[in-house]
This record gives C-alpha cells, structure tokens and sequence, in this order.
C-alpha cells in the first residue's frame, strides 16, 4: 500500500508544482516585457504597471490558498485524504482551462479569477503531506518528504521548460501563450484520475468533529506564533517561504532585464534549477538525513540558500549564472525537506492534517506578501531589488532559527 500510496501522492505534488513551473516563464512576458508579443497590457500602461500587475497576479493564489488550505487539511481529517485530493484537482483543471481562456481573449479579470480559483480548490498540498506522513515513520518520515520535495524538483525541471517550449511558435507554429495551460488542465484531469482509482485511503482513524470557518485561517497564524516550543519554527517557516518567494516572483524578470531572455531561456534556466533542486531531494537529503537530524542540517541549510540567492547577482555571464545554480539548488533542498520534516514530527498522527494546514497557513501567508510588496519594489526602485530582499530574508530566517528554535521535538524519536 505504501508504494501506491507515495506514487499517487508524489505524482499529484509532481502535477501541482509542474502547473506552477509552467507559469513561471510565461507570466512575466504577459505582463512585465512589452517586447514580448504576448504583452497583455493595453497601450498606455507603463512597465512599472505591468509589475505591480505581475505581483497581485501572483499574489492572489496563495491568497485565497491562505483561507482554503486549512479547510481542506480538516475535511481530509475527517473525510479522508482520498476524496480530498481528488475534488482539489478537478478545481485545478478547470482553474487552467479558464486561465487560458484569459490569454486567449487577453483578459486580466479571467487570469485572476483563474488564479484565485486553483486558490481555493488547489491547496492540497497539506492534504498530500498529510497522506505521506499517515504512512511515514520517525526514521524515514525525512526521506519520504524528501520525495515529495523531488516531486517538486522534477516540476520545476519539466514546468518552466513545457512553459518556455509550448508557448513558442518558433518550436510548434500553432503554439502560444495559452498552449501550457491546456496542457496543464489536461495533465490535472489524469492526475484527478489516478487518485480515483490509484490512491488508497491513508487514514486509518478518521476524526469525528467537524467544524469549519473561513476565519481558520488567521486563527492558524494566532496559533502558529502561539505555540510553545513551535512558535520560532513557524517564524523560520514565514521568513524562508516569502524570501524564496520574492526570489521565485521576480526572478524572470530579473533575467529579462540582465540578459534579455525570451521565455524558453528562463524555462530553461529554472529547469537546470530544478535538475539541481531533484538532486537534493532524492540524493543528497537522503544521505545527510542519515548522519544528522533536522536542527543540525536547517542550521546550515538556511544560510546557504539566502547567501546562494544573493551570489546570482554576481555573475556577468550565463555561464557564471549557471556555476552558481546547483549550489543554491542543494541548500534550498534541504531547507524545504527538513522544515516540513520538522513540523510533521511535532504532531500526533491524529491532528496531521490539522498541524500541516497550520503550516500551510503560514506558508500561504509567507507566498502572498512578498509578491505585492515585490511589484511595488521594483516598480519604484528596481527590477533587480526584490531578489536582493529574497536573500536577505532567507539569511534572516536562519539567524531566527539557529538563535531561538529549542524544543526536545528536534531530538530523534
């Protein structure tokens, strides 16, 4: 059961993230390079619009994800993972078909109506963990989340180069920028398939109450910064999702304006990064996973992501770019795996799907800001800003973390 378990969820992680690869390349030339003939803004709209655009585009899926995903870790607690996942696809697919609509007919209101709309029904990804984590031990609950962050490297590998390649009609000339999306709506259907008839139910003892409210999730963050000995964790959580936001928000845009790229040139860049990011997860988490625990790796881990992202802005050549990359890669990796690690190990297999919301409350909360404040920022000071503020952020994650994370929770089980 085990095997099925972890392909069915790995593989819906792997569809989610792939959706989210696909964007990457493609948004900035709707909305931040009017030489792109994809350019969406009509003609009197500035840049600095088109990047303020950009940010709230961005911004209002994990938006609405903020308010939907601990409902969703509730249901799944107490209807099962299975159902869950399933529903939370179909929204997905149907989210991509009216997202390419939008592009089609070039309509900013549908894009983000299609975007709050995966929102709400897209935040499986506490449901996902959950499943892993019902079939996980103390000893290989690492290396199974270190799976699902593979999933999640192989996305951004397959993601952004699907984004830059099914968008270009020099590739295929009927191509265009709503082409990745279809795919992408496709792809949700199969995975919504393979859940039905694939996923085994993961949850042996389903809860019997059942009380939802929308407001859970600000209650999630009260309780997040309320917990004793998790409370600093949750901060360290905040801190290193909306750094690497800013980075994941702006960084096309950074290479747009450095080094002039097209949209397969950054889908290409963040599939080298993503080959790097499947080589953390699935090799180097795996082995360090075996010689030191969760605290010891996140001591380290954490810096080496803020101070990696920074060194980007150092090379003034692609080449130079790309020797930086598997360096970044691999501390981002780390952090990712070991952070989800560590709040799944500090709850009990009953509340999974609760505690996890809990976190993807706060991961949600981390992704919104930084993307609004990130089109201000660069509409007013700089394109290249908001990646400078990502690495700072992260960097500071890690001196929150190292200097008041204690809890008897790190220790092994």
């Amino acid at each position: 059961m085990n095997k099925k378990v972890l392909f069915s969820v790995i593989f819906t992680v792997f569809i989610d993230l792939l959706g989210f690869g696909i964007l990457i390349p493609v948004i900035p030339q709707l909305l931040a390079n009017p030489a792109s003939p994809f350019f969406l803004l009509p003609i009197g709209y500035s840049i600095k619009s088109g990047y303020i655009i950009l940010g709230f585009l961005t911004a209002i899926f994990p938006f609405m994800q903020f308010f939907a995903t601990p409902l969703l870790g509730e249901l799944s607690d107490r209807f099962g993972r299975k159902p869950i996942l399933a529903i939370s696809l179909a929204g997905t697919c149907v989210s991509y078909i009216v997202f390419a609509y939008g592009v089609l007919t070039r309509n900013l209101i549908l894009l983000f109506v299609a975007r709050g709309f995966d929102g709400v029904t897209g935040g499986n990804i506490a449901v996902a963990q959950a499943a892993i984590a019902d079939i996980s031990t103390p000893e290989n609950r690492a290396k199974n989340f270190g799976l699902i962050g593979a999933a999640f490297g192989v996305g951004f590998i397959l993601g952004p180069y699907l984004g830059g390649k099914l968008s270009d009609p020099n590739f295929v000339s009927w191509f265009n920028a709503s082409t990745p999306f279809w795919f992408a709506a496709g792809l949700s259907f199969l995975n919504m398939l393979s859940v039905i008839f694939l996923l085994p139910e993961t949850l042996k003892e389903k809860s019997n109450e059942l009380t939802l409210h929308w407001s859970k999730s600000i209650r999630n963050i009260i309780k997040a910064f309320n917990i004793e000995n998790m409370k600093t964790l949750f901060f360290t959580v905040f801190l290193f999702q909306g750094g690497f936001t800013f980075f994941t928000t702006f960084f096309g845009v950074f290479l747009i304006t450095k080094f002039g790229w097209n949209q397969g040139s950054i889908g290409n860049y963040f599939a080298y990064v993503g080959v790097w990011i499947a080589f953390s997860q699935a090799v180097v988490t795996r082995y360090v996973s075996k010689r030191w625990n969760e605290n010891k790796i996140l001591s380290f881990s954490l810096f080496g992501t803020g101070v990696f992202i920074l060194a980007q802005f150092l090379p003034s050549s692609v080449l130079g770019l790309l020797l930086v990359v598997p360096f970044f890669a691999i501390f981002n990796g780390l952090s990712q795996a070991n952070l989800t690690s560590l709040v799944s190990r500090s709850a009990g297999p009953e509340i999974q799907g609760e505690i996890l919301g809990v976190n993807a409350s706060v991961q949600a909360l981390a992704q919104t800001i930084p993307p609004i404040l990130s089109g201000f920022i660069a509409a007013n000071i700089g394109a290249r800003v908001p990646i400078f503020v990502s690495g700072i952020t992260v960097i500071l994650a890690g001196l929150v973390y190292i200097s008041f994370v204690r809890t008897p929770l790190l220790k092994r089980t």
